[in-house]
């Protein structure tokens, strides 16, 4: 049973007043109930609460097809869960309903959403939600903020079309933001989107751990490679390599489709430059930004090889699957590729399409000019 106490929460956390900036309590040492784990060092790997903390990219809502507005009652519970990072080393992450990204939510602008926050009794730490889609101080945050055992609503109208972040937003908001509390609304525009074939999701953020990655134990959070910025990990999805061929992946698509990818990079602090390698972003849309009259078409940038993501904000983009392949979905800053963890695999199966790309060319059966 989930008690409604919100002044007597905020009161006790210090939200409101001179404390507050943008409905985020300011960071004050030994602030109740919300400490950053101390640094302890190694120890054995922990039991894990769940086999899989990696959102199924393919858990997307269905497009929006109706022109009146409706309601949404949304309900997002926090779960902190040990979980492994990759195979031998485990870590204590912070989630909405268990998955990283939190569930996908889908509106249509001119949709009222009602949204409530849970944080079960076994929680730790109180949580709340701050949702770029609203008009409200602090996007919702403080109106949500909840102890362990509280629940707290608000309701909000969706008036500006877009992909957006949601995430916590307490006083330690980026240790938080950075073990999994991070997700993405939907704000679909009037028109709606486009129709495609396929439809992506994945969320990007860094861990910063007590231990050298890869290292096997149970790994804590390292408040001081936080502040310097200096992650251990940067993940797609919560797993190292999550939805890569070689742990839950590759995502399967055919030949002829249009994949739209949606992204959201959480960070807390480093910007993602996210790339298709194989393709190309032929249509996207920068920090999620859509139309209000309608016209996809001309607002979307074309032919985009890499999208720069920020911190805090998202990306569209669709790549059409020309050839069969396996398109890697990654951090062009490559480091994170090879050292940090991030990558996913989309796979196209099909007939080939040699005129497009033919990987046994011999040398003597195109014509055209030569480049030398």
């Amino acid at each position: 049973m989930f008690e409604t106490s919100r002044r007597k929460l905020l009161g006790a956390l210090g939200v409101g007043g001179a404390a507050t900036i943008a409905g985020c309590a300011a960071d004050a040492p030994g602030t109740a109930g919300d400490q950053t784990p101390a640094v302890g060092g190694q120890q054995q790997t922990k039991q894990v609460d769940t086999d899989q903390l990696a959102a199924d990219p393919t858990d997307v809502p269905e497009p929006i097809d109706r022109d009146e507005p409706t309601t949404h009652e949304v309900t997002l519970t926090v779960e902190e869960v040990t979980a492994e990072i990759e195979p031998g080393v485990t870590y204590d992450y912070l989630t909405f309903d268990g998955q990283i990204p939190g569930p996908m939510i889908r509106v249509h602008q001119g949709d009222t959403v009602e949204l409530t926050l849970e944080n079960p009794d076994g929680s730790q730490l109180p949580h709340n939600v701050d949702f770029h889609a609203i008009y409200g101080t602090g996007g919702g945050a403080v109106a949500t903020t909840a102890a362990p055992g509280e629940a707290n609503a608000m309701s909000f109208q969706a008036r500006y079309p877009g992909a957006f972040i949601y995430h916590c937003a307490v006083p330690r908001l980026d240790y938080h933001i950075s073990a999994g509390m991070f997700g993405m609304i939907l704000v679909e525009p009037k028109d709606g989107l486009p129709e495609v074939d396929r439809e992506l999701y994945f969320g990007q953020h860094e861990l910063y751990t007590d231990t050298e990655a890869g290292e096997e134990g149970h790994h804590g959070h390292d408040p001081a490679s936080m502040k310097a910025e200096d992650p251990n990990y940067v993940l797609l999805n919560g797993e190292k390599y999550a939805w890569a061929a070689a742990n839950r992946g590759p995502v399967e698509t055919t030949v002829g489709d249009t994949v739209r990818v949606f992204m959201v990079d959480g960070g807390p602090n480093l910007s993602s430059n996210f790339h298709p390698i194989g393709n190309v972003w032929n249509r996207a849309y920068r920090d999620g930004g859509l139309p209000e009259d309608g016209d996809m078409g001309s607002y979307a940038d074309k032919n985009i090889q890499t999208m720069t993501v920020p911190p805090g904000s998202c990306m569209i983009g669709e790549m059409e699957m020309a050839v069969p392949e396996r398109v890697k979905l990654v951090d062009h800053a490559l480091s994170r590729v090879r050292h940090k963890g991030l990558l996913a695999e989309v796979d196209a199966d099909g007939e080939e399409h040699e005129e497009v790309y033919d990987p046994d060319f011999d040398g003597t059966s195109h014509e055209g000019p030569r480049y030398e």
